[in-house]
């Protein structure tokens, strides 16, 4: 079980799957995504669907069509897809859940899961897609199990 949703996970395994696989200006289809991040491929259409929506993939039709990022996106950092998808409620939502949880009025976890939050939030502001490529590329990074 990992700290993001389900289709978080999928959102973030895909985007870096395009960006590896598009980087010499290529593009690939969603059987092939699908395939290379273990990801069933209705699931996967809806969020490929929202990700191109929201500028974080591109998409072109026909027989050269597919997926794949651009400059711009190589450039973005991680925290934006986990914005599309989940919104920002790990940046700053309660560890337990609690909607009066604060300064003032702290669950019994607050501080202790708001430095961990921070971590987080530093780490997924601070790395972009394109670093994350690298790794992938240079191999010191996987998408599968």
């Amino acid at each position: 079980m990992g700290m993001f949703s389900k289709t978080c996970e999928y959102a973030m395994r895909a985007v870096f799957f395009i960006a590896h696989k598009t980087t010499a200006g290529t593009r690939v289809g969603i059987k092939e995504i699908s395939n290379g991040i273990d990801s069933p491929e209705p699931f996967l259409a809806k969020i490929l669907q929202d990700l191109s929506r929201r500028g974080i993939i591109q998409s072109a039709k026909g027989p050269n069509g597919g997926f794949f990022v651009d400059g711009a996106t190589l450039n973005r950092p991680l925290s934006d897809i986990v914005e599309v998808v989940d919104g920002d409620g790990i940046f700053t939502g309660c560890g337990l859940g609690l909607k009066q949880c604060s300064e003032t009025n702290p669950c019994p976890l607050h501080h202790e899961f708001k430095a961990i939050r921070n971590q987080l939030s530093a780490m997924l502001h601070d790395v972009t897609i394109g670093e994350f490529n690298e790794d992938l590329i240079s191999g010191a990074a996987v998408l599968k199990k």
